[in-house]
């Protein structure tokens, strides 16, 4: 699928207080291992930690840059509900390899646009680069991908198609934490 813009993006939409509120409301829950596509976690593929969240002041919070940025980027996906938020915490070392956040197409729903909010003020760690390449096969292993310094403020958000690879680098120093949420529809004909 060729887009016009691989992804969307909201610098500093969010201000650092209310990140600071998600993340203080996340640390209230139970932080676990992370698996891949609701599975055991696999080191090898993805070392972080998630916290699962379903609270509707985060997705009123969220929705309208969905929203926006699907209409913005003509993208125009039939987007009509999301999945739980999780809250992810990378630490040092810690990281996640190229992935494609879509699911089984015979599902009845999908992933169709997947979301990432900053938490963490980027001073505050190294390393952890939000990174995509935009080839509809595997990722380029020759590095011609795009690290995404969109990400880098405290409270910003990027909206993708879930189709899109993408990754985690590994952090080299301090915590990023980040909101990831996935957005839903049938299947495309």
């Amino acid at each position: 699928m060729r887009l016009e813009y691989n992804y969307w993006y909201f610098k500093s939409a969010i201000k650092e207080s209310i990140c600071d509120d998600i993340v203080n409301h996340a640390n209230k829950y139970k932080n676990q291992e992370a698996g891949i596509n609701n599975k055991e976690p696999n080191k090898n593929i993805r070392d972080s930690n998630v916290t699962w969240l379903n609270d509707s002041w985060i997705y009123e919070l969220i929705n309208p840059y969905i929203q926006s940025a699907n209409k913005n980027a003509n993208w125009n996906f039939d987007i009509d509900s999301s999945e739980y938020c999780q809250v992810a915490t990378y630490k040092k070392n810690q990281f996640y390899n190229w992935h494609r956040d879509t699911h089984d197409k015979s599902a009845d729903k999908i992933r169709k646009l997947s979301v990432t909010v900053n938490l963490s003020d980027s001073k505050n760690y190294s390393g952890g680069e939000l990174e995509f390449d935009f080839k509809d096969n595997a990722p380029d292993i020759t590095n011609q991908t795009h690290i995404c310094t969109e990400i880098l403020p405290i409270g910003s958000i990027v909206v993708f198609p879930s189709h899109v690879w993408h990754r985690v680098k590994p952090i080299t120093s301090g915590e990023r934490k980040s909101l990831v949420i996935w957005n839903l529809g049938k299947p495309f004909k």
